[in-house]
């Protein structure tokens, strides 16, 4: 399966995590190391957008196309989630649950409704996981990030 991630070009190539394990984001607290993706390059501008502020948009994005395992995928659905999983700012217990999911590390993988579209999918790549080593880079592709997306 194909996973897609937007990202500042130079850490394109980077599946450490890393970015998540120093900023936290809505599925885990900081110092839990994740890769957050998408099941679509459209949703993965959606969410990106939501967590961005115009004026720190990089002029250097990237796409990465990033391959992973059918298996050891935990779906979830909306029932699964805390009940205040959509707010904004992030609620803690957000954080709280995908935290214990990623620390639990049954799963490779994540497969979470879009807070943005909750139809549609992001996929929470765990690299603590043994199964990362499966994960692979297919592809980077520059991204030119169109502003009339956060205009007006």
């Amino acid at each position: 399966m194909i996973v897609y991630r937007i990202c500042i070009t130079k850490y394109a190539n980077d599946l450490s995590g890393e970015g998540a394990r120093l900023n936290g984001g809505r599925w885990n607290n900081k110092l839990i190391p994740c890769i957050y993706t998408a099941e679509s390059r459209a949703l993965a501008v959606l969410e990106y957008t939501v967590n961005v502020n115009i004026d720190d948009i990089p002029r250097s994005l990237s796409f990465a196309l990033i391959e992973i395992p059918d298996k050891n995928i935990l779906k979830l659905n909306e029932a699964d989630l805390p009940g205040n999983w959509k707010q904004s700012p992030t609620p803690s217990s957000t954080k709280q649950f995908g935290t214990s999911l990623l620390t639990d590390a049954k799963n490779a993988v994540i497969k979470i409704p879009s807070a943005v579209i909750p139809q549609e999918f992001n996929y929470i790549l765990n690299p603590a996981h043994p199964d990362s080593k499966n994960f692979k880079i297919l592809d980077i592709q520059d991204f030119v990030f169109d502003v009339r997306i956060k205009l007006k």
